[in-house]
């Protein structure tokens, strides 16, 4: 049987193929790190036919799923292998009294399968539970969500909250209705379009790039 190219089946979202991939990997001995680097390489070209609008949102949820499956099948592998150190920590939530979750979601794996520590708070979230997610985690990146743009000034409120605690973290905003002037108005320190916008921002802020 031919050997399954296992990047090219994850950017190809061949979910089928990726499981098997992984699979006969796993059973060959090769290193679930190693594994894992394939898996990126394949989210990374997902990444560059969005942003070629190549793909669009029901490739990048899709893509996300079959990451977050074929990452599962390593999870015990990893674990014993557990001296890969995050590059850095992000906490994500979706503001108060807005509860989508679909963006945070995608954004939560494809940092997490670019090296990153993800501290997702959940939807809905107080501005409570961000200033304590703050403290505790010291976060390189806090990263806001917003489908609603009466939900704009709870996230104000939530940004200068998340800063009075005299974290050095870089606070990102994204979402549907959010776009940089929003993103100003809210004294956050940058405006995230999509996931990999939410990479490349965080790799910075983690002196990751």
């Amino acid at each position: 049987m031919a050997k399954v190219d296992l990047v090219k089946a994850v950017t190809e979202l061949e979910e089928d193929l990726v499981i098997e991939a992984v699979k006969a990997q796993l059973a060959d001995g090769v290193p679930a790190v190693e594994i894992l680097g394939q898996l990126q390489e394949g989210m990374e070209g997902v990444g560059k036919l969005y942003e070629a609008n190549e793909y669009y949102l029901s490739e990048l949820i899709m893509s996300a799923e079959v990451f977050s499956n074929a990452a599962a099948l390593l999870g015990s592998a990893l674990a014993e292998g557990g001296d890969q150190k995050a590059i850095g920590t992000v906490i994500l939530g979706t503001v108060k009294d807005d509860i989508h979750d679909i963006g945070k979601n995608i954004v939560s794996t494809i940092l997490s399968c670019n090296g990153f520590k993800v501290v997702d708070i959940g939807v809905d979230a107080p501005i409570e539970t961000f200033v304590e997610a703050v403290k505790t985690h010291k976060p390189d990146v806090v990263g806001m969500f917003c489908l609603l743009t009466t939900a704009f000034d709870v996230m104000k409120e939530t940004v200068a909250a998340v800063k009075a605690t005299g974290t050095s973290a870089t606070v990102l905003v994204g979402g549907g209705p959010v776009d940089p002037n929003v993103a100003k108005w809210c004294a956050a320190d940058g405006y995230c379009k999509n996931a990999y916008d939410a990479v490349e921002m965080s790799k910075q802020a983690s002196g990751a790039n």
